[in-house]
């Protein structure tokens, strides 16, 4: 077993203490001696002598003295990069992006795109497996430090139990064992949404926000919602299916099998089936070639289109993001967040979705609850998934 796994798994309470130690550095960064202390509800006494025995055996390290006004400087503590790695797999429509980090969370190597077609299939979920393989058979690392595996999938996903109910559910087992039994690693898997939560929250836009909805745009829609500093999963894992909400009178049959969804409407997915239906009536468009020689036109096409002023793109992502806006004001009165980030691939055309969405936002919700709701896009951009993937992967192994 890896040393650092052998010493937070001995299942002592002074294994647990350093979890706990551990939890707190990888949410706040270094700290001072007193200020762990106060957090694991210790002496100073008591601490100082764990933390010291955690720096002999390599988990963390002493990072210089804290700059104060007067008196004794207190010494830095923080994580050990070269302690641990991880892995982190977001996996895209036609693509995956997969990275590692080190045990301070710094970005190692990083894959965006990888040639990947997303479908339910045991064929796709044999390519995945080969994609991670030959990403981790290129690393210079010791291996051995390389902790956990954590892969973002779409759709219904209890990463307790470790099953994925929407995308590789061929059997009875969980999906977690099949991965961890071809890859030869721990292997975690979450919601891609919430991941993409918990990698803003912790190394995007979030400074000291504790009440959070994130929304996911991309092909489908979906929100993250963090309740005081802490990822709300739901009993089952399940939480953030906004996009599934009967919310029309159409009869356009959503993914889930039912006719209405919000998703049907409120998508990258309803957004591309309006363009190709204005396409097939001859309306112009910088993507009309693309669909006269029968090519495919994925999602990132049409964020291209729409911030090169093509007219056509941005009619239907305002009006994406004016249907949008209506249902988040509701969101805003029933949760009344400190802050409401836009994310996922249509938030990449930036003023174009943002400005219908906080108009509708304004209009439809609460004035006293809207106020205090500050309305912005993700910093991380494209990398929220992969980044988030990251941070999900380091945070599983060190929870209680």
């Amino acid at each position: 077993m890896n040393k650092l796994l052998y010493e937070i798994e001995k299942g002592t309470k002074e294994a647990l203490i350093k979890k706990k130690i551990i939890l707190h550095l990888i949410q706040n960064g270094n700290n001072t001696i007193s200020e762990l202390a106060k957090t694991i509800d210790m002496s100073i006494p008591t601490a100082t002598k764990i933390i010291n025995d955690m720096c002999e055996k390599g988990s963390i390290n002493e990072y210089g003295k804290l700059e104060t006004t007067g008196g004794r400087h207190p010494s830095l503590y923080g994580l050990n990069h070269d302690a641990a790695y991880f892995i982190g797999v977001d996996i895209k429509q036609f693509g995956v992006n997969i990275a590692l980090i080190n045990f301070k969370g710094d970005m190692i190597d990083l894959s965006m795109s990888v040639p990947y077609e997303l479908k339910n299939s045991p064929e796709a979920l044999d390519k995945l497996i080969v994609i991670i393989k030959e990403f981790i058979d290129r690393q210079t690392i010791d291996k051995a430090k390389v902790l956990n595996i954590a892969i973002n999938i779409s759709g219904r996903v209890n990463s307790e139990s470790g099953y994925s109910y929407s995308i590789f559910y061929f059997e009875e087992r969980p999906l977690v064992d099949i991965l961890r039994e071809r890859l030869g690693y721990r292997v975690t898997i979450d919601n891609d949404t919430r991941a993409m939560t918990y990698g803003e929250y912790i190394a995007g836009c979030v400074t000291k926000e504790k009440d959070i909805i994130f929304v996911n745009i991309s092909w489908g829609i979906a929100i993250g919602i963090i309740i005081d500093g802490k990822v709300y999963n739901g009993k089952s894992g399940f939480s953030g299916e906004l996009g599934h909400v009967k919310s029309y009178d159409n009869e356009v049959l959503c993914h889930c099998g039912k006719k209405g969804c919000l998703e049907t409407e409120v998508s990258g997915l309803a957004m591309h089936r309006r363009l190709i239906e204005k396409l097939k009536e001859g309306a112009s468009s910088l993507l009309s070639k693309k669909f006269a020689k029968n090519e495919q036109i994925k999602l990132s096409d049409i964020v291209q289109a729409v911030n090169k002023e093509d007219v056509l793109c941005i009619d239907l992502v305002e009006d994406i993001g004016r249907k949008l806006g209506e249902h988040l004001a509701g969101i805003i009165n029933i949760f009344n967040p400190e802050m409401v980030i836009i994310g996922g691939t249509l938030a990449l055309t930036g003023d174009y979705i943002m400005q219908p969405i906080i108009t509708s936002i304004r209009k439809y919700s609460l004035n006293l609850v809207n106020k205090d709701s500050v309305i912005t896009t993700s910093k991380l951009k494209d990398k929220t998934g992969i980044i988030g993937a990251c941070m999900i992967s380091r945070l599983r192994v060190f929870e209680n």
